[in-house]
């Protein structure tokens, strides 16, 4: 089994790697009809994909379907792209109830949801509505939520690497029967970037870092106030500490499998997380709504610097 898990690993990163086939790699496409895009509620018989996405060049992604509409609704003040007269912004998904998606000029905002699988399903199906609309050059985002070590809450940390809850780099998937490993990094440019457009006078800290993606929110992510608990106070310490000493900043629940998802795409990708507690001080999140409103809004604001740099350079 060893063999073959280390064989399907180094099939996937050559895959990655390679700019042949764009943003999907499946071979059963040729002989498709058509194609329904079910969670999204979009399909290739009855939309032109092309004509409606084609000017994609962003993707910007988080767990909540109403902070994802703020988002969009943010692009639209700050974006030089005036939507139509008479026109506002839709769900573009409604027919759906599973995820949003919103499209402000070249940027697209999507709910996830959370975990790992609701992930997948949602890239899934935004690689393939990106494919049949023959987009090019697409960065994807994801702006969210997490818990910090060692960094003062409300801090935004941008991730450098993502490591999974056996602190490895990759993410494992069972495939029929099987457990394939698929390289999990992000785009070092891309970072370093990011971490340029912080000012001095944001008023938070933002730092990059290595993220530990977790399989859930209570005894994944080392918590004593779930609602079963078979360690000590010492056992979590000692392991977020040693998270520390690895120059893990983070704990979430989504980014191994965004950043290797968007690998095997061939697509650059970023994590940019803003932090709600110090794990090494506390498990529940105690800072009130309104606070905690105002620091998820600081992924998105260095993140939206980057989109409108970019877009000028394109102007």
């Amino acid at each position: 089994m060893a063999s073959k898990t280390k064989k399907a690993r180094m099939v996937q990163s050559d895959n990655a790697l390679s700019d042949r086939q764009g943003f999907i790699s499946n071979p059963h496409f040729a002989s498709m009809e058509s194609d329904v895009l079910y969670h999204l509620a979009l399909d290739t018989k009855n939309f032109n994909l092309t004509e409606m996405f084609s000017d994609v060049k962003f993707v910007c992604m988080g767990g909540s379907p109403d902070r994802m509409k703020k988002l969009a609704d943010r692009l639209v003040e700050e974006l030089p792209y005036s939507m139509p007269t008479g026109h506002t912004l839709c769900n573009i998904a409604g027919g759906s109830d599973r995820y949003v998606l919103y499209k402000v000029g070249p940027v697209l905002t999507a709910s996830h949801g959370m975990g790992v699988p609701s992930l997948s399903i949602i890239l899934h199906e935004l690689f393939k509505l990106l494919h049949h609309a023959q987009c090019e050059d697409v960065i994807f985002f994801r702006v969210g939520s997490s818990g910090g070590i060692g960094v003062p809450p409300g801090s935004v940390v941008v991730s450098e690497s993502v490591l999974d809850g056996l602190l490895h780099p990759h993410m494992s998937l069972p495939v029929l029967g099987e457990i394939k490993t698929f390289p999990a990094y992000l785009n070092s440019d891309i970072v370093k970037d990011l971490v340029k457009f912080a000012h001095d006078d944001d008023g938070f800290k933002t730092y990059r870092g290595k993220t530990l993606c977790a399989n859930d929110f209570y005894e994944g992510q080392g918590r004593l106030d779930g609602a079963f608990c078979e360690y000590t106070k010492d056992d979590k310490m000692d392991f977020l500490k040693r998270l520390s000493k690895e120059g893990v900043l983070n704990i979430e629940m989504e980014a191994i499998c965004f950043a290797a998802m968007c690998l095997r795409a061939n697509v650059k990708a970023a994590v940019v997380c803003a932090t709600l507690v110090d794990r090494l001080q506390d498990d529940q999140l105690t800072p009130s709504h309104d606070t905690l409103v105002k620091w998820i809004l600081r992924p998105e604001t260095i993140v939206l610097r980057y989109i409108k740099s970019k877009l000028k350079e394109q102007n």
